[in-house]
Protein backbone atom coordinates (compact mmCIF):
# COMPACT_ATOMS: atom_id res chain seq x y z
CA UNK A 1 0.00 0.00 0.00
CA UNK A 2 1.45 3.52 -0.78
CA UNK A 3 0.27 6.72 -0.03
CA UNK A 4 -3.05 5.78 -2.33
CA UNK A 5 -1.77 2.48 -1.22
CA UNK A 6 -0.29 1.04 -3.43
CA UNK A 7 3.25 1.99 -2.95
CA UNK A 8 6.19 -0.32 -4.44
CA UNK A 9 7.66 -3.28 -3.03
CA UNK A 10 11.02 -3.11 -4.15
CA UNK A 11 12.68 0.64 -3.51
CA UNK A 12 11.98 2.61 -0.84
CA UNK A 13 8.85 4.10 -2.09
CA UNK A 14 6.69 6.68 -0.90
CA UNK A 15 4.82 7.56 -3.96
CA UNK A 16 1.16 6.75 -4.49
CA UNK A 17 -0.73 5.12 -6.74
CA UNK A 18 2.67 3.59 -8.04
CA UNK A 19 3.18 -0.47 -9.33
CA UNK A 20 6.32 -1.17 -6.88
CA UNK A 21 7.18 0.00 -3.83
CA UNK A 22 10.23 2.43 -2.62
CA UNK A 23 12.51 -0.61 -2.55
CA UNK A 24 12.23 -1.18 -5.83
CA UNK A 25 13.09 2.45 -7.58
CA UNK A 26 14.75 4.17 -4.68
CA UNK A 27 17.69 1.68 -3.82
CA UNK A 28 20.66 2.53 -1.83
CA UNK A 29 22.76 0.11 -3.61
CA UNK A 30 25.42 1.74 -5.96
CA UNK A 31 25.01 0.23 -9.48
CA UNK A 32 26.56 -3.05 -10.50
CA UNK A 33 30.37 -3.22 -10.46
CA UNK A 34 30.79 -0.74 -8.99
CA UNK A 35 30.76 -1.49 -4.88
CA UNK A 36 33.24 -1.00 -2.57
CA UNK A 37 34.21 -4.11 -1.45
CA UNK A 38 37.15 -4.90 1.36
CA UNK A 39 38.56 -1.68 1.09
CA UNK A 40 38.42 -1.44 -2.91
CA UNK A 41 36.60 -0.04 -5.44
CA UNK A 42 35.38 -1.72 -8.36
CA UNK A 43 36.40 0.24 -11.33
CA UNK A 44 36.71 0.06 -15.06
CA UNK A 45 39.03 1.37 -17.48
CA UNK A 46 38.49 3.14 -20.81
CA UNK A 47 41.10 1.83 -23.14
CA UNK A 48 40.15 0.27 -26.37
CA UNK A 49 41.99 -3.06 -25.35
CA UNK A 50 39.34 -4.24 -23.14
CA UNK A 51 37.10 -2.86 -20.76
CA UNK A 52 36.94 -4.83 -17.37
CA UNK A 53 33.51 -4.82 -15.82
CA UNK A 54 34.55 -6.55 -12.48
CA UNK A 55 37.95 -5.23 -12.35
CA UNK A 56 39.40 -4.24 -8.66
CA UNK A 57 41.21 -0.90 -8.36
CA UNK A 58 42.73 0.84 -5.15
CA UNK A 59 41.56 3.84 -4.32
CA UNK A 60 43.08 4.53 -1.01
CA UNK A 61 43.86 8.32 -1.57
CA UNK A 62 47.42 9.83 -1.56
CA UNK A 63 46.55 13.00 0.86
CA UNK A 64 45.92 12.58 4.18
CA UNK A 65 42.60 11.95 5.52
CA UNK A 66 39.51 14.09 4.93
CA UNK A 67 37.25 15.34 7.07
CA UNK A 68 33.58 15.61 5.56
CA UNK A 69 33.52 19.62 5.20
CA UNK A 70 36.81 19.25 2.69
CA UNK A 71 34.56 17.61 0.71
CA UNK A 72 30.66 19.45 1.42
CA UNK A 73 30.97 20.68 -2.25
CA UNK A 74 31.03 17.17 -3.66
CA UNK A 75 28.51 15.93 -0.97
CA UNK A 76 26.06 18.48 -2.04
CA UNK A 77 26.77 17.87 -5.53
CA UNK A 78 25.58 14.33 -4.91
CA UNK A 79 22.98 15.07 -2.96
CA UNK A 80 21.53 17.48 -5.83
CA UNK A 81 21.97 14.76 -8.50
CA UNK A 82 20.16 12.39 -6.59
CA UNK A 83 17.13 14.81 -6.33
CA UNK A 84 17.22 15.36 -9.93
CA UNK A 85 16.46 11.49 -10.15
CA UNK A 86 13.80 11.64 -7.86
CA UNK A 87 11.56 14.01 -10.14
CA UNK A 88 11.08 11.72 -13.27
CA UNK A 89 10.23 9.13 -10.30
CA UNK A 90 7.59 11.49 -8.85
CA UNK A 91 6.47 12.06 -12.14
CA UNK A 92 5.64 8.82 -13.55
CA UNK A 93 4.16 8.17 -10.25
CA UNK A 94 1.49 10.40 -10.30
CA UNK A 95 0.56 9.79 -14.05
CA UNK A 96 -1.51 6.94 -12.56
CA UNK A 97 -3.52 9.04 -10.12
CA UNK A 98 -4.22 11.37 -12.75
CA UNK A 99 -5.43 8.82 -15.48
CA UNK A 100 -7.95 7.17 -12.27
CA UNK A 101 -9.78 10.59 -12.02
CA UNK A 102 -10.09 10.23 -15.95
CA UNK A 103 -11.59 6.72 -15.34
CA UNK A 104 -9.17 4.99 -18.17
CA UNK A 105 -9.70 1.14 -17.65
CA UNK A 106 -7.79 -1.26 -15.20
CA UNK A 107 -6.38 -2.73 -18.27
CA UNK A 108 -4.90 0.66 -19.86
CA UNK A 109 -3.56 1.11 -15.99
CA UNK A 110 -1.77 -2.30 -16.05
CA UNK A 111 -0.28 -1.51 -19.63
CA UNK A 112 1.11 2.01 -18.37
CA UNK A 113 2.62 0.01 -15.25
CA UNK A 114 5.80 -1.01 -17.60
CA UNK A 115 7.03 2.79 -17.33
CA UNK A 116 7.91 1.62 -13.95
CA UNK A 117 10.33 -1.59 -15.19
CA UNK A 118 13.34 -0.06 -16.00
CA UNK A 119 14.67 0.67 -12.95
CA UNK A 120 14.57 -2.98 -12.15
CA UNK A 121 15.79 -4.27 -15.36
CA UNK A 122 19.02 -1.56 -15.62
CA UNK A 123 21.53 -4.54 -14.72
CA UNK A 124 20.93 -5.46 -18.48
CA UNK A 125 22.80 -2.49 -19.65
CA UNK A 126 24.49 -0.94 -16.71
CA UNK A 127 28.07 -2.76 -17.56
CA UNK A 128 27.61 -1.09 -20.99
CA UNK A 129 27.60 2.13 -18.96
CA UNK A 130 29.93 1.39 -16.40
CA UNK A 131 32.35 0.00 -19.40
CA UNK A 132 31.78 2.57 -22.30
CA UNK A 133 33.37 6.09 -22.04
CA UNK A 134 35.12 8.61 -23.26
CA UNK A 135 38.52 9.09 -21.35
CA UNK A 136 39.35 12.79 -21.37
CA UNK A 137 35.74 13.50 -20.64
CA UNK A 138 34.97 11.15 -17.74
CA UNK A 139 34.30 7.96 -17.19
CA UNK A 140 30.80 8.87 -15.54
CA UNK A 141 30.38 12.26 -17.06
CA UNK A 142 30.03 10.52 -20.52
CA UNK A 143 26.93 9.10 -19.55
CA UNK A 144 25.61 11.69 -16.95
CA UNK A 145 25.76 14.84 -18.82
CA UNK A 146 24.39 13.78 -21.96
CA UNK A 147 21.69 11.65 -20.06
CA UNK A 148 20.31 14.54 -18.12
CA UNK A 149 20.54 16.99 -21.33
CA UNK A 150 18.34 14.66 -23.36
CA UNK A 151 16.19 14.56 -19.77
CA UNK A 152 15.82 18.37 -20.09
CA UNK A 153 15.36 18.44 -23.26
CA UNK A 154 12.94 15.73 -23.41
CA UNK A 155 10.89 17.08 -20.41
CA UNK A 156 10.76 20.46 -22.22
CA UNK A 157 9.43 19.16 -25.21
CA UNK A 158 6.95 16.79 -23.09
CA UNK A 159 5.64 19.94 -21.73
CA UNK A 160 4.44 20.89 -24.87
CA UNK A 161 2.22 17.54 -25.43
CA UNK A 162 1.46 16.06 -22.40
CA UNK A 163 -1.55 17.90 -22.26
CA UNK A 164 -2.71 16.50 -25.56
CA UNK A 165 -1.59 12.84 -24.24
CA UNK A 166 -3.89 13.49 -21.62
CA UNK A 167 -6.77 14.08 -23.40
CA UNK A 168 -7.00 17.63 -21.76
CA UNK A 169 -6.75 19.70 -24.70
CA UNK A 170 -9.43 18.47 -26.77
CA UNK A 171 -11.14 16.76 -24.71
CA UNK A 172 -10.39 12.96 -26.06
CA UNK A 173 -9.63 10.17 -23.93
CA UNK A 174 -5.81 10.06 -22.63
CA UNK A 175 -3.52 8.11 -25.33
CA UNK A 176 -1.93 5.80 -23.28
CA UNK A 177 -0.14 3.78 -25.73
CA UNK A 178 1.70 7.32 -26.04
CA UNK A 179 2.02 8.08 -22.61
CA UNK A 180 3.24 4.52 -21.93
CA UNK A 181 6.00 5.16 -24.46
CA UNK A 182 6.70 8.44 -23.42
CA UNK A 183 6.85 7.42 -20.18
CA UNK A 184 9.29 4.23 -20.88
CA UNK A 185 11.68 6.47 -22.09
CA UNK A 186 11.58 8.59 -19.48
CA UNK A 187 12.34 6.17 -16.31
CA UNK A 188 14.79 4.44 -18.68
CA UNK A 189 16.91 8.05 -19.07
CA UNK A 190 16.82 8.19 -15.55
CA UNK A 191 17.24 4.89 -14.46
CA UNK A 192 20.84 5.52 -16.57
CA UNK A 193 21.52 8.43 -14.78
CA UNK A 194 21.25 6.74 -11.75
CA UNK A 195 24.23 3.97 -12.75
CA UNK A 196 26.34 6.56 -13.58
CA UNK A 197 25.31 8.98 -10.43
CA UNK A 198 26.10 5.98 -8.02
CA UNK A 199 29.33 5.05 -10.05
CA UNK A 200 30.55 8.60 -9.61
CA UNK A 201 29.51 8.64 -6.27
CA UNK A 202 32.10 6.32 -5.12
CA UNK A 203 34.82 8.51 -6.98
CA UNK A 204 33.95 11.67 -6.21
CA UNK A 205 34.14 11.11 -2.62
CA UNK A 206 37.12 10.35 -0.58
CA UNK A 207 37.48 6.97 0.95
CA UNK A 208 36.53 8.26 4.13
CA UNK A 209 33.76 10.09 3.39
CA UNK A 210 32.44 7.49 0.48
CA UNK A 211 29.62 6.20 3.15
CA UNK A 212 27.73 9.61 2.86
CA UNK A 213 26.98 8.53 -0.72
CA UNK A 214 24.44 6.21 0.48
CA UNK A 215 22.75 9.47 2.73
CA UNK A 216 22.47 11.48 -0.45
CA UNK A 217 21.12 8.67 -2.33
CA UNK A 218 18.26 7.90 0.44
CA UNK A 219 17.45 11.60 1.19
CA UNK A 220 18.42 13.02 -2.05
CA UNK A 221 15.91 10.62 -4.20
CA UNK A 222 13.29 11.18 -1.43
CA UNK A 223 13.00 14.64 -1.63
CA UNK A 224 13.25 14.47 -5.23
CA UNK A 225 10.10 12.08 -5.37
CA UNK A 226 7.90 14.03 -2.98
CA UNK A 227 8.74 17.50 -5.38
CA UNK A 228 7.69 15.34 -7.80
CA UNK A 229 4.85 13.70 -7.13
CA UNK A 230 3.16 15.17 -3.46
CA UNK A 231 4.12 18.61 -4.39
CA UNK A 232 2.96 18.74 -7.81
CA UNK A 233 -0.24 16.42 -7.23
CA UNK A 234 -0.94 19.51 -4.56
CA UNK A 235 -0.33 22.66 -6.07
CA UNK A 236 -2.33 20.92 -9.50
CA UNK A 237 -5.45 20.36 -7.49
CA UNK A 238 -7.63 23.36 -7.81
CA UNK A 239 -9.64 22.05 -4.94
CA UNK A 240 -6.59 21.84 -2.61
CA UNK A 241 -5.30 25.19 -3.65
CA UNK A 242 -8.44 26.82 -3.62
CA UNK A 243 -8.68 25.46 -0.23
CA UNK A 244 -5.57 26.05 1.02
CA UNK A 245 -3.61 28.40 -1.19
CA UNK A 246 -6.02 30.96 -2.64
CA UNK A 247 -8.21 33.45 -0.99
CA UNK A 248 -9.94 33.86 -4.22
CA UNK A 249 -11.32 30.59 -6.19
CA UNK A 250 -9.94 29.29 -9.22
CA UNK A 251 -10.46 26.79 -11.93
CA UNK A 252 -7.00 25.43 -12.56
CA UNK A 253 -4.58 24.32 -9.44
CA UNK A 254 -1.40 26.60 -9.07
CA UNK A 255 1.14 25.25 -11.72
CA UNK A 256 0.17 22.48 -15.00
CA UNK A 257 1.68 19.03 -15.38
CA UNK A 258 3.03 21.28 -18.42
CA UNK A 259 4.36 23.67 -16.36
CA UNK A 260 6.50 21.61 -14.03
CA UNK A 261 7.75 19.60 -16.79
CA UNK A 262 9.13 22.38 -18.36
CA UNK A 263 10.69 24.43 -15.28
CA UNK A 264 12.34 20.67 -14.46
CA UNK A 265 13.56 20.40 -18.20
CA UNK A 266 15.34 24.28 -17.56
CA UNK A 267 16.97 23.41 -14.34
CA UNK A 268 18.03 19.56 -15.88
CA UNK A 269 19.58 21.77 -18.96
CA UNK A 270 21.04 24.69 -16.27
CA UNK A 271 22.62 22.37 -13.95
CA UNK A 272 23.84 19.94 -16.29
CA UNK A 273 26.19 22.45 -18.21
CA UNK A 274 27.79 23.66 -14.85
CA UNK A 275 28.82 20.22 -14.13
CA UNK A 276 29.75 19.74 -17.46
CA UNK A 277 32.24 22.78 -17.70
CA UNK A 278 33.12 23.06 -13.60
CA UNK A 279 32.94 19.78 -11.90
CA UNK A 280 35.96 17.47 -12.65
CA UNK A 281 36.20 13.69 -11.89
CA UNK A 282 38.32 12.67 -9.57
CA UNK A 283 41.61 11.01 -10.81
CA UNK A 284 43.16 9.88 -7.98
CA UNK A 285 41.80 6.76 -8.22
CA UNK A 286 44.30 4.79 -9.68
CA UNK A 287 43.00 1.27 -10.51
CA UNK A 288 45.50 -1.56 -10.19
CA UNK A 289 45.99 -4.52 -12.23
CA UNK A 290 42.73 -6.29 -13.85
CA UNK A 291 41.20 -8.95 -12.73
CA UNK A 292 38.34 -9.66 -14.52
CA UNK A 293 36.94 -9.64 -17.93
CA UNK A 294 35.30 -7.72 -20.55
CA UNK A 295 31.34 -6.61 -21.54
CA UNK A 296 30.53 -10.15 -23.04
CA UNK A 297 32.27 -11.57 -20.23
CA UNK A 298 30.26 -9.90 -17.25
CA UNK A 299 26.91 -11.15 -19.28
CA UNK A 300 28.30 -14.83 -19.43
CA UNK A 301 29.05 -14.08 -15.49
CA UNK A 302 25.57 -13.08 -14.88
CA UNK A 303 23.98 -16.20 -16.70
CA UNK A 304 25.97 -18.41 -14.94
CA UNK A 305 25.33 -17.57 -11.63
CA UNK A 306 21.67 -17.93 -12.02
CA UNK A 307 22.65 -20.97 -13.15
CA UNK A 308 23.83 -22.08 -9.78
CA UNK A 309 21.25 -23.98 -7.81
CA UNK A 310 21.28 -21.92 -4.72
CA UNK A 311 20.79 -19.26 -6.68
CA UNK A 312 18.16 -20.37 -9.41
CA UNK A 313 15.82 -21.51 -6.50
CA UNK A 314 16.09 -18.34 -4.25
CA UNK A 315 15.04 -16.59 -7.98
CA UNK A 316 12.24 -18.75 -8.46
CA UNK A 317 10.87 -18.43 -4.41
CA UNK A 318 11.33 -14.98 -4.81
CA UNK A 319 9.85 -13.78 -8.16
CA UNK A 320 6.48 -15.82 -6.65
CA UNK A 321 6.73 -14.17 -2.82
CA UNK A 322 4.41 -11.39 -3.79
CA UNK A 323 2.14 -12.36 -5.67
CA UNK A 324 -0.32 -12.34 -2.61
CA UNK A 325 0.71 -8.44 -2.25
CA UNK A 326 -0.37 -7.50 -5.53
CA UNK A 327 -3.61 -6.85 -5.40
CA UNK A 328 -3.29 -4.39 -2.26
CA UNK A 329 -0.36 -2.85 -3.47
CA UNK A 330 -1.07 -2.09 -7.05
CA UNK A 331 -4.75 -1.39 -7.32
CA UNK A 332 -5.66 -0.38 -3.59
CA UNK A 333 -5.19 3.23 -4.15
CA UNK A 334 -6.75 3.43 -7.45
CA UNK A 335 -9.83 2.06 -6.42
CA UNK A 336 -9.88 4.27 -3.43
CA UNK A 337 -9.66 7.28 -6.59
CA UNK A 338 -12.32 5.94 -8.08
CA UNK A 339 -14.21 5.77 -4.92
CA UNK A 340 -13.37 9.70 -5.04
CA UNK A 341 -10.82 10.20 -2.42
CA UNK A 342 -8.68 12.94 -3.68
CA UNK A 343 -5.58 11.78 -5.09
CA UNK A 344 -4.13 14.71 -4.00
CA UNK A 345 -5.03 13.89 -0.37
CA UNK A 346 -3.97 10.32 -0.42
CA UNK A 347 -0.26 11.58 -2.04
CA UNK A 348 -0.24 13.64 1.29
CA UNK A 349 -0.60 10.54 3.14
CA UNK A 350 3.34 10.16 2.20
CA UNK A 351 4.37 12.94 4.31
CA UNK A 352 3.96 11.76 7.99
CA UNK A 353 5.32 7.92 6.94
CA UNK A 354 8.91 9.56 6.06
CA UNK A 355 10.31 9.43 9.55
CA UNK A 356 8.91 5.71 9.86
CA UNK A 357 10.52 5.40 6.97
CA UNK A 358 13.97 6.34 8.04
CA UNK A 359 13.44 4.98 11.47
CA UNK A 360 11.96 1.50 10.40
CA UNK A 361 15.10 0.16 8.83
CA UNK A 362 17.28 0.94 11.84
CA UNK A 363 14.87 -1.03 13.91
CA UNK A 364 14.69 -4.15 12.27
CA UNK A 365 17.93 -4.55 11.12
CA UNK A 366 18.63 -5.53 14.59
CA UNK A 367 16.64 -8.54 13.91
CA UNK A 368 17.97 -9.13 10.29
CA UNK A 369 21.72 -8.80 11.16
CA UNK A 370 22.52 -12.16 12.78
CA UNK A 371 22.47 -15.73 10.16
CA UNK A 372 18.97 -16.14 9.21
CA UNK A 373 17.58 -12.75 8.60
CA UNK A 374 14.81 -14.59 6.21
CA UNK A 375 13.01 -15.41 9.44
CA UNK A 376 11.98 -12.09 9.85
CA UNK A 377 10.73 -12.23 6.31
CA UNK A 378 8.66 -15.32 6.42
CA UNK A 379 7.25 -14.18 10.72
CA UNK A 380 6.49 -10.44 8.46
CA UNK A 381 4.54 -12.35 5.46
CA UNK A 382 0.79 -13.24 6.95
CA UNK A 383 0.11 -9.86 8.40
CA UNK A 384 0.75 -8.29 5.37
CA UNK A 385 -1.74 -10.72 3.74
CA UNK A 386 -4.18 -10.04 5.82
CA UNK A 387 -3.38 -6.14 5.55
CA UNK A 388 -4.61 -7.10 1.88
CA UNK A 389 -7.91 -8.07 3.45
CA UNK A 390 -8.18 -4.82 5.53
CA UNK A 391 -7.29 -2.64 2.57
CA UNK A 392 -10.27 -4.58 0.67
CA UNK A 393 -12.52 -4.07 3.54
CA UNK A 394 -11.32 0.18 3.40
CA UNK A 395 -12.23 0.28 0.01
CA UNK A 396 -16.25 -1.29 0.54
CA UNK A 397 -16.15 1.21 3.57
CA UNK A 398 -14.95 4.21 1.65
CA UNK A 399 -18.52 5.38 -0.22
CA UNK A 400 -20.73 4.99 3.06
CA UNK A 401 -18.14 7.41 5.11
CA UNK A 402 -18.25 9.99 1.89
CA UNK A 403 -19.98 13.26 2.36
CA UNK A 404 -20.78 16.09 0.66
CA UNK A 405 -17.85 18.37 1.72
CA UNK A 406 -15.34 15.20 1.30
CA UNK A 407 -14.40 12.65 3.98
CA UNK A 408 -14.37 12.98 7.90
CA UNK A 409 -11.33 12.99 9.72
CA UNK A 410 -10.71 9.74 11.44
CA UNK A 411 -11.78 8.42 7.84
CA UNK A 412 -8.33 9.43 6.63
CA UNK A 413 -6.79 8.37 10.44
CA UNK A 414 -7.79 4.99 9.14
CA UNK A 415 -5.89 4.93 6.02
CA UNK A 416 -2.56 6.88 8.03
CA UNK A 417 -2.61 3.98 10.02
CA UNK A 418 -3.51 0.80 7.80
CA UNK A 419 -0.66 2.32 5.53
CA UNK A 420 1.65 2.72 8.73
CA UNK A 421 1.35 -1.09 9.60
CA UNK A 422 1.54 -1.82 5.87
CA UNK A 423 5.18 -0.38 5.94
CA UNK A 424 6.10 -1.95 8.85
CA UNK A 425 5.53 -5.48 7.42
CA UNK A 426 7.07 -4.32 3.72
CA UNK A 427 10.33 -2.91 5.43
CA UNK A 428 10.12 -5.90 7.65
CA UNK A 429 10.16 -8.35 4.82
CA UNK A 430 12.48 -5.84 2.60
CA UNK A 431 15.21 -5.41 4.70
CA UNK A 432 15.31 -9.25 5.12
CA UNK A 433 15.99 -9.70 1.79
CA UNK A 434 18.75 -7.46 1.36
CA UNK A 435 20.13 -8.54 4.54
CA UNK A 436 20.21 -12.21 3.01
CA UNK A 437 21.53 -10.43 -0.69
CA UNK A 438 24.33 -9.08 1.07
CA UNK A 439 25.48 -12.18 3.17
CA UNK A 440 25.25 -14.97 0.24
CA UNK A 441 26.79 -12.59 -2.34
CA UNK A 442 30.48 -14.26 -3.40
CA UNK A 443 32.80 -11.04 -1.73
CA UNK A 444 34.87 -11.40 -5.15
CA UNK A 445 32.14 -10.11 -7.55
CA UNK A 446 30.08 -8.54 -4.68
CA UNK A 447 28.76 -5.52 -6.59
CA UNK A 448 27.64 -7.68 -9.64
CA UNK A 449 26.28 -10.48 -7.56
CA UNK A 450 24.05 -8.54 -5.06
CA UNK A 451 22.75 -6.03 -8.18
CA UNK A 452 21.46 -9.09 -9.75
CA UNK A 453 19.98 -10.53 -6.66
CA UNK A 454 18.18 -7.52 -5.79
CA UNK A 455 17.16 -7.00 -9.28
CA UNK A 456 15.06 -10.30 -9.61
CA UNK A 457 13.85 -9.36 -5.91
CA UNK A 458 12.39 -5.69 -7.15
CA UNK A 459 10.98 -7.78 -10.71
CA UNK A 460 9.12 -9.74 -8.25
CA UNK A 461 7.55 -6.88 -7.11
CA UNK A 462 6.84 -5.52 -11.18
CA UNK A 463 5.23 -7.99 -12.65
CA UNK A 464 2.76 -9.46 -10.36
CA UNK A 465 1.27 -5.67 -9.91
CA UNK A 466 1.20 -5.45 -13.64
CA UNK A 467 -0.84 -8.61 -14.25
CA UNK A 468 -3.37 -7.75 -11.21
CA UNK A 469 -3.56 -4.29 -13.10
CA UNK A 470 -4.54 -6.21 -15.97
CA UNK A 471 -7.19 -8.49 -14.83
CA UNK A 472 -9.02 -6.08 -12.53
CA UNK A 473 -11.20 -5.29 -15.62
CA UNK A 474 -11.93 -8.67 -16.66
CA UNK A 475 -12.94 -10.41 -13.35
CA UNK A 476 -15.87 -7.51 -12.86
CA UNK A 477 -19.35 -8.32 -13.82
CA UNK A 478 -21.24 -5.69 -15.04
CA UNK A 479 -25.04 -5.74 -16.12
CA UNK A 480 -26.99 -2.74 -18.48
CA UNK A 481 -30.09 -1.81 -16.10
CA UNK A 482 -33.14 0.17 -17.60
CA UNK A 483 -32.61 -1.29 -20.81
CA UNK A 484 -33.54 -4.55 -21.67
CA UNK A 485 -31.47 -7.13 -24.32
CA UNK A 486 -28.52 -4.97 -23.66
CA UNK A 487 -25.27 -5.94 -21.74
CA UNK A 488 -21.75 -4.16 -20.41
CA UNK A 489 -19.37 -6.79 -21.10
CA UNK A 490 -17.02 -4.96 -23.61
CA UNK A 491 -16.39 -1.15 -23.91
CA UNK A 492 -18.36 -1.49 -27.01
CA UNK A 493 -21.50 -3.22 -25.67
CA UNK A 494 -21.14 -0.54 -22.52
CA UNK A 495 -21.21 2.14 -24.91
CA UNK A 496 -23.72 1.06 -26.76
CA UNK A 497 -26.32 0.53 -22.95
CA UNK A 498 -25.48 4.29 -22.37
CA UNK A 499 -26.80 5.51 -25.56
CA UNK A 500 -29.75 3.67 -25.66
CA UNK A 501 -30.94 5.34 -22.24
CA UNK A 502 -29.50 2.44 -19.98
CA UNK A 503 -26.48 2.52 -17.48
CA UNK A 504 -24.23 0.03 -16.36
CA UNK A 505 -23.61 -1.02 -13.10
CA UNK A 506 -21.29 -3.00 -11.53
CA UNK A 507 -22.36 -6.30 -9.86
CA UNK A 508 -19.00 -7.96 -9.03
CA UNK A 509 -15.97 -5.85 -8.75
CA UNK A 510 -12.93 -7.75 -10.13
CA UNK A 511 -10.95 -5.90 -7.42
CA UNK A 512 -12.14 -7.76 -4.25
CA UNK A 513 -12.51 -11.37 -6.40
CA UNK A 514 -8.44 -10.28 -7.16
CA UNK A 515 -7.86 -9.46 -3.04
CA UNK A 516 -9.52 -12.79 -1.95
CA UNK A 517 -7.32 -14.95 -4.60
CA UNK A 518 -3.87 -12.84 -3.99
CA UNK A 519 -4.35 -13.53 -0.08
CA UNK A 520 -5.55 -17.53 -0.49
CA UNK A 521 -2.33 -17.56 -2.89
CA UNK A 522 0.19 -15.56 -0.80
CA UNK A 523 -0.60 -17.81 2.31
CA UNK A 524 -0.58 -20.96 0.20
CA UNK A 525 2.89 -19.77 -0.90
CA UNK A 526 3.79 -19.20 2.91
CA UNK A 527 2.76 -22.65 4.29
CA UNK A 528 4.14 -24.82 1.11
CA UNK A 529 7.18 -22.60 -0.51
CA UNK A 530 7.84 -20.03 2.42
CA UNK A 531 9.62 -23.22 4.57
CA UNK A 532 11.87 -24.28 1.15
CA UNK A 533 12.43 -20.27 1.10
CA UNK A 534 14.13 -19.84 5.03
CA UNK A 535 16.10 -23.10 4.15
CA UNK A 536 18.19 -21.22 1.60
CA UNK A 537 19.89 -19.82 5.10
CA UNK A 538 20.83 -23.13 6.30
CA UNK A 539 22.87 -23.54 2.64
CA UNK A 540 26.49 -23.86 2.91
CA UNK A 541 28.74 -21.13 1.82
CA UNK A 542 30.52 -22.60 -1.04
CA UNK A 543 26.82 -23.19 -2.29
CA UNK A 544 26.67 -19.18 -3.37
CA UNK A 545 30.25 -18.92 -4.33
CA UNK A 546 31.00 -18.59 -8.25
CA UNK A 547 34.25 -20.50 -8.88
CA UNK A 548 36.70 -18.44 -11.15
CA UNK A 549 35.44 -20.73 -14.51
CA UNK A 550 32.23 -18.59 -14.70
Amino acid sequence: MSPTISLKDSSRQRRPGSYQHPQDVMKNQPSPLDLYEDGHAETIGGDDDGEALLQEANSRPTGPPRGYRAELGSILLLLFLYVLQGIPLGLAGSIPLILQSKNVSYTDQAFFSFVFWPFSLKLLWAPMVDAVYFKKFGRRKSWLVPTQYTLGLFMMYLSRQVDSLLGEADGKSPDVVALTVTFFLFEFLAATQDIAVDGWALTMLSRENVGYASTCNSVGQTAGYFLGNVLFLALESPSFCNKYLRFQPQPRGIVTLSDFLFFWGAIFLITTTFVALLKKENREVSPSREETKGIMDTYKLLFSIVRMPAVFTFCVLILTAKIGFSAADAVTGLKLVEEGVPKEHLALLAVPMVPLQIILPLIISKYTAGPQPLNTFYKAMPFRLLLGLEFALVVWWTPSVKYEGGFPIYYYLILLLSYALHQITLYSMYVAVMAFNAKVSDPLIGGTYMTLLNTVSNLGGNWPATVALWLVDPLTAKECVSVQGHNCGTAAAAELCTKEGGSCVITLDGYYVESITCVVLGFAWWLFLGPKFKKLQDERPTSWKCRRTC
